[in-house]
């Protein structure tokens, strides 16, 4: 009986993902017999581009979304990051230490989330929500409401340079899906992060430091959506106050469409990618 119970659960589980799977290769072949120039590379790389932002973003809302959390600032925070790399960039510091700021930032505007969330017991909603409006302003204060364009070839490389026959976003998203699925199966926190979605007041009572725990998970949303500020900045070259505009609800899509459940204790990371794939041939 239990094993039975094991398999149903199990099925329950993957049922989300074969799903997806099933719909990719059926989209696939129908919009290759619609046209010709469907499976050349050169299309493949270009909905493999546009993927790459929603599955980087999507990546830490993951994470958030299986502990029973949302993160509505991601949006945001991609748009400040970009504005603290191209004002780091304008006042002449090298790209590599612009970019490790903007990323900084955008750890930096996670933590504050993960802390009120966590010590404050505040709801995710409410606290996101102001963040996302808060973080925002911020951008706007500081670019007064003007777009910040024109950096050097070596950072503008990072959204539309060429490894090979891939671009750079192409390989970050291929190089984050691995990592975030090795964290969240196979290490403590992604076990504790599944667990506090689960059933957080059990990890409590083990000894376990749950609020240090889904602090590091908003860190996470936090830093993941800043490598979204400096694939959109890069990309187009310019850092927008407004950039990134619902990115939050793309990513909350693609997340929920992946089998993850917004309950909390169940996250799936190749769900997500699939998911975001096939948003991104839907668009395509």
């Amino acid at each position: 009986m239990q094993q039975i119970r094991r398999l149903l659960l199990s099925w329950n589980e993957q049922f989300s993902q074969i799903l997806l799977a099933l719909l990719l290769i059926i989209m696939i072949v129908l919009l290759n017999q619609a046209s010709p120039f469907f499976m050349t590379w050169d299309n493949w790389r270009n909905i493999l581009d546009q993927t790459a932002l929603l599955v980087i973003i999507s990546l830490g809302m993951t994470f958030v979304i299986s502990t029973s959390g949302i993160d509505l600032s991601v949006g945001a925070i991609t748009a400040l990051s970009g504005v603290c790399m191209a004002l780091a960039l304008h006042a002449g510091l090298p790209v590599e230490l612009s970019i490790f700021l903007g990323l900084v930032v955008g750890a930096a505007a996670g933590l504050f989330n993960g802390l009120l969330i966590s010590n404050l017991n505040i709801s995710p909603l409410i606290v996101t929500l102001a963040a996302m409006s808060v973080t925002r302003g911020i951008a706007l204060i500081l670019t007064k409401g003007i777009p910040i364009y024109g950096f050097p070839a070596a950072f503008t490389w990072w959204g539309s340079g060429h490894i090979g026959p891939i671009n750079p976003p192409i390989l970050m998203a291929i190089l984050l899906t691995i990592l975030a699925a090795v964290v969240l199966n196979k290490t403590k926190l992604g076990y504790y992060t599944l667990a506090l979605g689960g059933n957080e007041e059990a990890l409590r009572r083990s000894g376990v430091a749950h609020k240090t725990y889904k602090t590091i998970v908003y860190i996470i949303s936090g830093f993941t959506a800043a490598i979204g500020g400096l694939v959109v900045t890069a990309r187009l070259n310019t850092a927008e106050p407004l950039a990134g505009w619902m990115f939050e609800l793309d990513a909350i899509a693609a997340v929920v469409l992946g089998g993850t459940d917004l309950k909390g204790g169940r996250g799936s990371i190749s769900g997500t990618v699939m998911a975001c794939l096939l948003l991104g041939m839907l668009r395509n």
